[in-house]
């Protein structure tokens, strides 16, 4: 039977099960993915933690995952824009990690051939927020703009998104990742105490916009840089958007299936790349998070749902 991750309580990640499901149907305007690759994301792990409970509640046994990468396998009445055997690139809150999953059709993007399942399933949340974050910021060509935690699922994809339009890219990374953001043409300055002035050395022209993937302060260190408000992004400091008015653009502000294909075609071109820093089967989704939770990545932990002929991972 197909499987799918699910929890029954919140909790960290000994709640994770992987457990067999009936094979869904698609309705009318919906089709049936069969899911290759599902990323993992920190967002996830509030949910499962109940971080979230009072906006998101569960509704136990809660499915997990959001994006993913496969292909159809069945299309409902109504469906004139896929056919079985289509590559598509998918978005499907607290479903997506699952053997099977049934998409809208309206909302789901094709693959280029040419991408690899790791490099196409992380662009519909990650890739997607990463261009709302360059998008509410506006970087023009010569200016320079700091990326928070500039090799992490997000920041590397804003890093180099904002270098795409001509800006001067300064990432805050920790020390292994100092020649990792060099080879993305990024100017990289170790994040900790005393990084204004470290990036105050990188920037002596002075900072145009900073974007934050991380929280921890950042957003105080922008504010203290003369960045203006309005070209400040968060996606991870809900109390910084509050006090300052900094910007707070994320993934449902700019998700299209056209611009999922358009970061898509980017990454085909070689324009963007999109580092993957492990894969995990499905089965050990626990230790796919309990990494993730250490906050040490360069780019996406990806879990790989692709069975062997005779049925195993």
């Amino acid at each position: 039977m197909p499987r799918a991750v699910r929890f029954s309580s919140y909790g960290g990640p000994e709640v994770l099960e992987v457990v067999q499901v009936p094979r869904p149907s698609p309705g009318p305007g919906q089709v049936l993915v069969q899911v290759n690759v599902a990323p993992v994301n920190p967002g996830e792990i509030g949910i499962r933690e109940g971080v979230f409970a009072d906006l998101w509640p569960a509704a136990f046994p809660e499915g997990q995952g959001n994006d993913l990468a496969g292909q159809v396998v069945e299309v409902g009445q109504d469906v004139t824009g896929f056919a079985p055997g289509d590559e598509v690139i998918g978005y499907a809150p607290r479903r997506a990690q699952a053997d099977y999953v049934v998409h809208d059709a309206a909302t789901l993007a094709r693959k280029p051939a040419v991408l690899c399942w790791e490099e196409a399933a992380p662009l519909s949340a990650v890739g997607v927020t990463a261009w709302a974050g360059v998008e509410a910021v506006r970087p023009q060509s010569g200016e320079t703009v700091v990326v928070s935690a500039a090799a992490g699922g997000v920041g590397v994809l804003a890093a180099q998104l904002a270098r795409l339009r001509g800006a001067t890219v300064v990432g805050t990374v920790g020390p292994h990742n100092l020649d990792f953001a060099r080879s993305l043409g990024i100017t990289p300055v170790l994040h900790g105490p005393g990084l204004a002035e470290r990036l105050r050395a990188a920037a002596p022209n002075g900072v145009d916009a900073f974007i934050d993937t991380f929280g921890a302060g950042n957003v105080q260190v922008a504010i203290d840089l003369g960045v203006p408000p309005q070209r400040i992004n968060t996606i991870a400091d809900g109390a910084a958007v509050r006090r300052y008015g900094v910007r707070s653009q994320a993934q449902e502000d700019a998700f299209s299936p056209g611009l999922v294909e358009r970061l898509a075609a980017l990454v085909a071109e070689r324009r963007l790349s999109v580092p993957i820093h492990a894969v995990y089967p499905l089965e050990r989704v626990r230790d796919a998070y309990v990494e993730l939770a250490r906050r040490h990545t360069r780019g996406k932990i990806v879990l790989s749902l692709v069975l062997s002929p005779e049925g195993h991972p």
